[in-house]
């Protein structure tokens, strides 16, 4: 019987060869948890993927988070330990969640094995262990371990859109510190402290409904039509007792109210005009102020009670980007145009950059800056990375790496012939990988197409113009404009309601798979958007491509299917990319 694939996904490893902490050290692997081994293998474009080493699950002894001051000197920041035989395996995962899915699942599969009953928590470098200073590198562990306790670190995040505790007027869009509680640091106490850190918190938001009972409709009516600013918003008390509106200031019709509902499923889940659902409010809030999705407008800008905009909420260190001095960006020629304005090469710090000029008019700086901030937010290895922006020129620009082959379709049409099986399906698992990853950070690309992914230098793929789409897109164009609409790429639901959401991306790689399979062609050759339209509600689909095997044809109908809840998620793409990736 074949083991069953439990997990899968793209992290980063340390060698374990190497004493020093340095870039090189750190490898890219694509790694594979089944019900018998954690496998890692190296994936290369036009290559099959090779097998860089297995671990069986019945020899580790350990899995934890290491926690560490040391600077991490590669991409992702979130490292994990796997301690198995005599040896110490380093994984490190894109941000926290990836890092604690991975240890309940490993910690899952592997609570029946001999483990250790104490672990190291920090790193061990520099022959010793940074934790306890032990000079023995399979020296007793300083740290009791739990093999059951999937959560070593309980992080209350607290970013909550909390009232303000000052004011009796208003709501005001705060960001307070993230609590970070080691519930194995403190001994006999930690339930205790635990318990009172969340009283603490929970006394805090009940003081805050109190303070705010006494806001007046008046007043938030007055603030948000006061400043006029489209998507300005506030999250308020409802006339209805215990539960909460967000009002909207939009140029027409004017302000806009939205009830957060619940469902009625145990745990309720959050949702406002459709039923995008949320764990929290405050993931609700993040979300729509990235994505519309059913409102009249993104929510844009937080407003305080004293009429000004708060600064927007901050989860990240990368969530402030680098302001480039024109100065120091050397532009060269140009490399393409499109509907945000035009790319150039370029020259920054001695490093060859890809710069994004905006179109004259075309969008604000304070909008320019909330794209900024999107994008440094969303940190992958198959998503164009930003280093910075330069705002101190006219116009605007974004300056991006540089990506030396250019865009996927371009590079297709000139290889024409020469790109076997395994290259196009190594192409559809890095985009994949990359809106994976858009996914899971519940942000949707909404122009996800061959053109806006770009190849690298290493002939790798990676997902483009993902900050920049909801700026086209978000209240401005609607499926009646078609001249200026990706309708070639986009679903039924799109194309009726303009109704978008991580599915219609689904619908969307579809075309993206379809497009690769058939080297750069376009879609729906010598038919109008019209004519598309009508064979879409027809139930027509775009034919199989001769170069495409029948498993890839099957995974792009899935992403064609009519209702949005019948297409598979990213995630479920990936993993069925991957296996037939292992044939």
């Amino acid at each position: 019987m074949f083991p069953r694939v439990i997990l899968n996904g793209t992290l980063i490893k340390k060698s374990q060869q190497k004493k020093k902490i340095s870039p090189c050290n750190y490898k890219e692997r694509f790694f594979v948890l089944d019900t018998q081994d954690l496998k890692y293998s190296e994936r290369r474009l036009g290559k099959k993927p090779t097998l860089k080493g297995s671990i069986q699950l019945s020899t580790i002894k350990c899995v934890e988070a290491v926690i560490t001051d040391v600077p991490i000197p590669c991409n992702y920041k979130y490292p994990f330990q796997v301690f198995y035989d005599n040896y110490y395996l380093y994984i490190f995962a894109p941000d926290n969640d990836c890092r604690q899915t991975w240890i309940k699942a490993l910690k899952e599969e592997t609570k029946q094995n001999n483990l250790v009953t104490k672990f190291h928590p920090n790193f061990w470098i520099n022959g010793k262990w940074e934790c306890c200073q032990q000079k023995q590198k399979l020296a007793t562990g300083c740290r009791v371990y739990d093999p059951v306790d999937f959560g070593r670190l309980i992080v209350i995040p607290f970013q909550y859109h909390f009232p303000d505790v000052t004011q009796s007027k208003s709501y005001q869009l705060i960001s307070p510190p993230m609590y970070i509680f080691d519930n194995k640091s403190s001994g006999k106490n930690t339930k205790v402290q635990l318990f009172i850190l969340i009283i603490k918190m929970l006394l805090k938001s009940m003081i805050c409904e109190m303070k705010c009972s006494h806001f007046g409709g008046l007043t938030w009516l007055h603030l948000l039509s006061l400043q006029g600013k489209e998507g300005g918003f506030m999250v308020r008390d409802s006339s209805q007792a215990g539960f909460y509106t967000v009002s909207v200031f939009t140029r027409a019709p004017g302000v806009k109210h939205y009830q957060i509902r619940q469902t009625e499923t145990k745990p309720a889940s959050f949702y406002l005009a459709d039923k995008y659902l949320f764990n929290t409010i405050p993931e609700l809030i993040l979300y729509h102020q990235h994505n519309a999705a059913g409102l009249i407008t993104r929510l844009r800008h937080p407003i305080t009670p004293n009429g000004a905009y708060s600064q927007e909420v901050s989860h990240s260190p990368q969530d402030q980007w680098e302001e480039i001095k024109p100065e120091e960006l050397t532009l060269g020629q140009e490399l393409g145009s499109g509907q945000f304005g035009v790319v150039v090469e370029g020259k920054w710090r001695e490093k060859k950059v890809a710069v994004k000029m905006m179109k004259e008019g075309f969008i604000s700086e304070e909008d320019f800056k909330d794209e900024a901030k999107v994008t440094m937010k969303l940190f992958h290895c198959k998503l164009v990375q930003l280093y910075g922006v330069c705002t101190q020129r006219s116009p605007i620009c974004l300056v991006f790496e540089f990506m030396h082959n250019g865009c996927l379709s371009d590079y297709l049409k000139t290889r024409r012939g020469r790109l076997s099986p395994n290259v196009m399906l190594g192409m559809c698992l890095d985009v994949c990988e990359g809106m994976a990853y858009l996914e899971s950070s519940n942000f949707i690309h909404r122009d996800l197409a061959a053109r806006n992914c770009l190849v690298s230098k290493n002939n790798e793929v990676k997902v483009s113009d993902f900050g920049m789409t909801r700026f086209v897109f978000d209240d401005q164009y609607t499926s009646s404009q078609c001249s200026k609409f990706p309708v070639k790429w986009s679903p039924p639901e799109v194309l009726r309601y303009s109704k978008f959401s991580s599915k219609s991306d689904v619908w969307s790689f579809g075309v993206v798979m379809w497009e690769v399979y058939n080297e750069g062609r376009f879609p729906y050759e010598n038919r109008t958007n019209a004519e598309v339209m009508d064979s879409l509600n027809a139930g027509q689909r775009l034919l199989m491509p001769r170069l495409a095997p029948k498993s890839v044809h099957l995974l792009m109908e899935e992403c064609w299917e009519e209702k949005p809840e019948d297409r598979p998620t990213f995630a479920v793409l990936l993993h069925e990319l991957a296996s037939l990736s292992d044939l």
